[in-house]
């Protein structure tokens, strides 16, 4: 079986570790009640609808 024989570092084992990391891109999807993009699996926050009913109160702002 094998053992290593020194410890490996923090330092050394995250740079082995950060050749396989790649940062992806957040996915988005749009609405489907106000067609506002939105995060997949996330109340919509123009709209306040998720899974096709009304899940939150969206406050509307008062324009003077």
């Amino acid at each position: 079986m094998a053992v290593p024989k020194t410890k490996v570092s923090k330092s050394r084992k995250n740079m082995r570790n950060a050749a396989n990391f790649k940062a992806r891109a957040a996915s988005i999807t749009n609405c489907p009640q106000c067609h506002a993009v939105v995060r997949p699996h996330c109340v919509c926050k123009a709209c306040g609808y998720y899974d096709g009913a009304k899940r939150i109160e969206i406050k509307e702002e008062k324009k003077d």
